[in-house]
């Protein structure tokens, strides 16, 4: 089935600017509209409607340097920093001189558990730490919305309506990934889900390269990590409910 690519219309047929924005080795335009509008699929693959998408969350410029700064504090945040090595002072050995200073031919050694001996102390190895990184919310929510905008300019988000009523079941979710015929093979999927949604949680789990998330805790990695992301249409005014408590 050939691919479906989602075209972002404007709700004024008059484009004020066009800014070419370079995502690593591509290069993608994009339009500086008072609105956007984008195309609502059914689980068959088909257009039924058209969706209004707030300017403000997938229509603002797309800042590289601001979505790799919050890429690279959620991976930091995300490390447990509790791995430990035991020094000279902490392993098992005893204290007593292993053999006389002079006199023997050898190197003068003092322990046995000198970093040189085989189990001894480690020396500048790794200690507990803490990773983490501060991020304020006004740029965690920037990043996001530079995110979801260089998806959508790049036609990588898709609408879906009706997925609610779909079997708790993973042939009916594949089934509907297949009418989609996302461009790219190997597609990465996130799937935007709402509340109540449990089988259709059930029914895209199983699925190799598919993850499932709320609104409510899409972060920029989990959006930037994924080529495709599926948004159930009842979701995107949890989006703009999310946006709007960060706002205020």
């Amino acid at each position: 089935m050939p691919s479906k690519k989602l075209q972002v219309t404007s709700d004024k047929s008059r484009v004020k600017t066009t800014k070419a924005v370079t995502v690593g080795k591509t290069v993608a335009t994009k339009k500086n509209t008072a609105g956007l509008t984008v195309d609502v699929y059914d689980t068959r693959g088909k257009v039924v409607e058209k969706m209004h998408l707030p300017k403000d969350i997938f229509g603002v410029d797309v800042n590289q340097q601001l979505i790799a700064q919050a890429v690279r504090v959620y991976l930091a945040n995300k490390r447990q920093g509790t791995v430990s090595t035991k020094t000279r002072g902490e392993v098992t050995g005893s204290t007593r001189k292993i053999y006389r200073q002079k006199g023997t031919g050898r190197a003068r050694h003092g322990s046995i558990r000198a970093p040189i001996f085989v189990h001894g102390g480690l020396v500048f190895g790794p200690k507990p730490r803490d990773y983490s990184m501060k991020f304020p919310k006004k740029m965690r929510k920037a990043a996001l919305a530079s995110a979801l905008s260089d998806k959508l300019t790049k036609g990588q988000i898709i609408v879906l309506s009706g997925l609610a009523k779909i079997e708790p079941k993973t042939k009916a979710m594949v089934a509907v990934f297949e009418m989609l015929s996302f461009p790219e093979k190997n597609t990465k999927v996130m799937l935007v889900v709402g509340k109540e949604t449990a089988h259709v949680i059930r029914a895209a789990r199983n699925i190799e390269g598919v993850m499932y998330t709320a609104p409510q805790m899409m972060t920029t990695y989990d959006v930037m990590n994924h080529n495709a992301i599926v948004f159930m249409k009842e979701t995107i005014e949890d989006l703009i409910k999310r946006f709007a408590g960060e706002k205020n």
